[in-house]
C-alpha cells in the first residue's frame, strides 16, 4: 500500500509540473503577443505611408501685386562713370524712386487635396493673392479658384481643374487622438517641395490666442515656413491636422509646431465648400472667464462656466431671457468648465437650432431656451456692438478701495469721449498699488452695476459694498464699460475699504 500511494504522489507530481509548465507557456505566448502587438503600433518606417500620401499634397504658389513703395532718406552719393558702385546704387535707386510701376511679389505654402478636386489650406497664405497656382509632385500647374474661407480659424478651400484625376486625402477623426501617439506631417518648408517629417502629439487642446476658437494639437514634428496648410497625419495616413502655425525665436523650427484639428478643420471645409462661407451658431452675448474672487462672490462652489458680460439687444440670449451677470455651465447638454469652451460649442451648433442653456443665476440654477441665430449674418448686420445703458447723476468718492468716483456730467462726457447716452458712475482716478488698480481699473471707465444691480450714483456703489460685506463677502462684483468694451471685475474688499 505504501509503494502504490508513492506511486501515486509521483503521478500528482508529475502532472502538477506538466500544469506548471504549460501554464508558464501560456503567459510567455500571452507576452510575447503584447510584445508584437506594441511594436506594431510603432512603425519601422514611414516610407510606403509617405509614398502614398505625397501625390495628394501640394504647394501654393501665390502672385501677388505691390503697389508704388516711398523712400526718405539723405540724397544718394553720386560716383564717376564706370565706378565699380555706380550699377549699384544705380538699381538702389529704381527701387527707392517713387515713381517705379508696381511689382508682382511671390510666396510658397502647402495645401492638400480632398475628395472633388478641392484644395485645403490657410488663409493666410492666400490672403491677398491675385494669382494662386497649385502645383503637384509631377510638377504640374494648376490655376485655383478660391471657394472660401474663414479668417477665424485660417483655413481657406481652393478648386482647380484638372483632365486627369486627382488623388486626394481622406479625414480622420482628430477626437481620437492622445498625445504621444504618433503623426507625419508634409508640406513645402522654405519652398524646398514635398517634405515628410514624423514626430509624436505633444499636446492637445492647445491655445496659442490665434483667433476665438483655438483648439490646436502640439506636436514636435518638424514644422517650418512654408508648411503652413499642409496635413498632419496619423499613421492610417488620413488627416488629422492642418499645419497651421510654430512657436520659434529662431524663425526655424524648434520642435513646437501647432495644427488646427481635423473636428474643427473638416466642418469648417463642409461649410465652405457647401456655402461658399461659414455659417456659425451666434448665441449674442459677449463673456469672460469666472475667477476665484468672482465665484465666490456669486456663491459658485467652484470657478467653472463663462461669465455673461453683455448681451446682445437683438441677439438670441436677449430673446431667451439670458442677463448680464448669468453663468453658463451647460450649453445643449455639453459642459461648459471653462469660459473658452463656450464659443466652440456654439459655433458647432447648427443655425436656427433650439438648445438648452443652464444658466447660475443670482444663487438659482435655471434652465433657458435658446433659439440659436447665425454669427456671419449678425456680424453683417452690425449686430455685434455694444449695449447701452441709462444715465444717472451724483457724487462721490471711495477712498478705501482706491477709486475716485463721479456721476456722469455733460463735462465728463466730453473729457472722456463718452456717449450722450452712456449712464453709471465714472471712474475719475485710480490710486496706484490699490485694489481697484490691481484688478485693472482705470481712469475713464464707467461702473454699471456692482452685486449684479444697476448702480446710478456713486451712493448706490457704497450701499452695494456695504451689503456684501455684511453678507460676509469677501469680494464684490463690478460691471465695467471701458468705451463700449463690457467685463466683470470681482473688487476685494476689506472691514477698512
Amino acid at each position: 500500500m505504501k509503494s502504490g500511494g508513492r506511486a501515486i504522489a509521483a503521478v500528482q507530481a508529475a502532472t502538477a509540473a506538466r500544469m506548471i509548465l504549460w501554464l508558464g507557456i501560456g503567459v510567455m505566448l500571452v507576452c510575447l503577443m503584447a510584445i508584437r502587438d506594441a511594436r506594431a503600433e510603432v512603425p519601422e518606417s514611414f516610407a510606403d505611408l509617405a509614398e502614398r500620401l505625397l501625390p495628394a499634397v501640394v504647394n501654393i504658389s501665390t502672385t501677388q501685386v505691390v503697389g508704388d513703395r516711398q523712400f526718405d532718406g539723405p540724397e544718394l552719393p553720386q560716383f564717376p562713370p564706370g565706378s565699380p558702385f555706380e550699377e549699384f546704387f544705380r538699381e538702389f535707386e529704381r527701387r527707392r524712386n517713387p515713381n517705379q510701376p508696381p511689382r508682382r511679389a511671390t510666396s510658397l505654402g502647402s495645401g492638400f487635396i480632398v475628395e472633388g478636386n478641392y484644395v485645403v489650406t490657410n488663409y493666410h497664405v492666400i490672403e491677398g493673392a491675385d494669382e494662386i497656382t497649385v502645383i503637384l509632385q509631377d510638377d504640374t500647374n494648376l490655376p485655383a479658384q478660391i471657394v472660401g474661407w474663414d479668417d477665424k480659424t485660417d483655413i481657406a478651400l481652393l478648386e482647380v481643374e484638372s483632365d486627369a484625376e486627382l488623388p486626394h486625402l481622406d479625414w480622420g477623426d482628430s477626437n481620437e487622438m492622445r498625445v504621444g501617439d504618433w503623426v507625419v506631417a508634409i508640406g513645402n518648408p522654405f519652398g524646398l517641395g514635398g517634405t515628410v517629417t514624423a514626430g509624436i502629439i505633444s499636446a492637445i487642446a492647445r491655445d496659442i490666442n490665434a483667433g476665438p476658437y483655438d483648439d490646436f494639437i502640439q506636436t514636435d514634428a518638424s514644422i517650418n515656413r512654408g508648411n503652413s496648410g499642409g496635413p498632419m497625419f496619423n499613421v492610417d495616413g488620413e488627416v488629422i491636422g492642418i499645419n497651421t502655425a510654430i512657436f520659434s525665436p529662431s524663425g526655424g523650427s524648434v520642435g513646437i509646431g501647432f495644427a488646427i484639428p481635423s473636428s474643427l478643420g473638416r466642418a469648417v471645409v463642409d461649410q465652405l465648400r457647401e456655402f461658399g462661407r461659414t455659417r456659425r451658431g451666434w448665441l449674442g452675448v459677449r463673456i469672460q472667464s469666472v475667477t476665484d474672487e468672482i465665484a465666490e462672490s456669486l456663491d459658485l462652489e467652484e470657478p467653472r462656466g463663462a461669465l455673461v458680460a453683455s448681451v446682445t439687444p437683438q441677439g438670441p440670449a436677449a430673446a431667451a431671457g439670458i442677463e448680464p451677470g448669468d453663468v453658463v455651465l451647460e450649453f445643449d447638454g455639453q459642459d461648459v468648465p471653462e469660459m473658452r469652451r463656450l464659443p466652440r460649442l456654439v459655433a458647432d451648433t447648427e443655425v436656427g437650432k433650439e438648445v438648452l442653456v443652464s444658466i447660475w443665476r443670482r444663487g438659482e440654477l435655471l434652465e433657458i431656451s435658446v433659439v440659436l441665430g447665425e454669427l456671419e449674418q449678425a456680424e453683417d448686420d452690425g449686430l455685434l456692438a455694444a449695449v447701452p445703458t441709462d444715465p444717472g447723476v451724483e457724487d462721490r468718492a471711495l477712498e478705501g478701495l482706491g477709486l475716485t468716483l463721479e456721476p456722469l456730467s455733460p463735462d465728463l462726457r466730453d473729457q472722456f469721449d463718452l456717449p450722450s447716452s452712456a449712464g453709471g458712475v465714472i471712474i475719475t482716478s485710480v490710486e496706484p498699488d490699490s485694489a481697484a488698480s490691481e484688478k485693472g481699473l482705470v481712469e475713464g471707465e464707467v461702473i454699471l452695476e456692482v452685486g449684479q444691480e444697476p448702480v446710478e450714483s456713486p451712493r448706490d456703489v457704497i450701499d452695494r459694498i456695504e451689503e456684501a460685506r455684511e453678507a460676509g463677502r469677501r469680494s464684490v462684483l463690478l460691471l465695467v464699460d471701458r468705451r463700449g468694451d463690457l467685463r466683470f471685475v470681482a473688487l476685494g474688499i476689506t472691514e477698512e475699504n
